[in-house]
C-alpha cells in the first residue's frame, strides 16, 4: 500500500468512529494490506482523533488471551493509543448509542511512574516502573463490521479500542502475584467470565513488556504517567444499554460500568 491509501483508510475508520457506523473489513477490500500498513493506517485514524483536541494518556495491547484470540481467530497479540476522549471514571454511565458493537474485557491496568523504551525491557523492568495496578475495563468496539477481523483489521482500527474504565483503587504490583490472581467478571449480577493474571501473555507484566520493546523498535517510550491496559484475562462480554458489569481482581480490586 502507499501512503494515499493509507491515509484515505485512516480517515475512513475515522469517519466510521465518529457517525458510528461500521465499515466493510479492509482485509477483505485490499487483500494486500500487511501489519505495517495497518498501523500506518491507525496512525492516520490516531492523528484525525488529536486534530480534533484529544490527546494521548497511555497504550493498550490487545489479543493477549487465548480465549480472544479464538474468539477473533487473530494470534498474535497487537496494540493501541488510549486518548483522553475514550477515558470513563469507575461507575460513570456509557452510553450504549456511543459505541457501535461494544464488548467489555476485564483487565489489569499499569499506571507507569517512569518512561519505558525497548529493546530489552524486562517484566521485572516494568514491575520496577509502575506506580501501581488497578482493575479495569476495555469496551472494545470494532468499526469493522460484524467484528469480521482479521489481525489488519483490528491493528488499523486502534487495537479495536473504544473506551476504559478504571478502578478507583491503585495497588503496588509487589503487593500482588500479577500471574495468579484471579478475576470474576459479572454482568446484571451474574458471573460471566472468569480468569486470572496468566491470561495475559502468562503475566501481565509481560504483555508490558511486549509493549515497550515492541514500540521499542520505532522509537517510541511508554511514558511515565501513562496508563497501559495489559490484556483481556477472559473472553469478551457483548453488553448494551441496561447492562451493568463488575469485575474483580484477587489482591487488586474491582471496577464498575453501567450503560444506558
Amino acid at each position: 500500500m502507499n501512503a494515499e491509501l493509507h491515509q484515505t483508510l485512516g480517515d475512513e475508520l475515522h469517519a466510521a468512529l465518529c457517525g458510528r457506523q461500521a465499515i466493510e473489513p479492509l482485509s477483505a477490500r485490499h487483500p494486500e494490506i500487511t501489519i505495517a500498513d495497518a498501523y500506518a493506517i491507525q496512525q492516520r485514524m490516531l492523528a484525525r482523533r488529536l486534530e480534533a483536541g484529544e490527546c494521548v494518556v497511555g497504550k493498550k495491547i490487545g489479543v493477549t488471551s487465548r480465549a480472544v484470540m479464538d474468539m477473533l481467530g487473530v494470534f498474535q497479540p497487537d496494540f493501541g493509543w488510549l486518548t483522553d476522549g475514550m477515558v470513563f471514571n469507575e461507575g460513570e454511565a456509557v452510553s450504549a448509542s456511543s459505541l457501535i458493537q461494544p464488548k467489555a474485557e476485564g483487565e489489569i491496568a499499569f499506571l507507569l511512574k517512569k518512561t519505558l523504551q525497548g529493546p530489552g525491557v524486562t517484566a521485572a523492568d516494568v514491575l520496577a516502573a509502575t506506580e501501581g495496578v488497578m482493575a479495569c475495563f476495555e469496551i472494545v468496539d470494532s468499526r469493522i463490521s460484524d467484528w469480521k477481523i482479521k489481525i489488519q483489521d483490528t491493528v488499523a482500527d486502534n487495537a479495536s479500542c473504544g473506551v476504559f474504565v478504571l478502578g478507583d483503587r491503585l495497588v503496588d504490583p509487589r503487593d500482588v502475584d500479577l500471574g495468579t490472581c484471579g478475576m470474576v467478571l459479572e454482568k446484571n449480577g451474574e458471573i460471566v467470565a472468569t480468569g486470572a493474571g496468566s491470561a495475559a501473555l502468562g503475566h501481565p507484566a509481560n504483555a508490558v513488556a511486549w509493549l515497550a520493546n515492541t514500540l521499542g523498535a520505532h522509537g517510541i517510550a511508554l511514558e511515565a504517567g501513562e496508563v497501559v491496559l495489559s490484556g483481556s484475562l477472559a473472553a469478551m462480554v457483548p453488553v448494551k444499554a441496561g447492562d451493568n458489569l463488575r469485575v474483580s481482581i484477587g489482591g487488586i480490586g474491582g471496577c464498575s460500568v453501567r450503560f444506558i
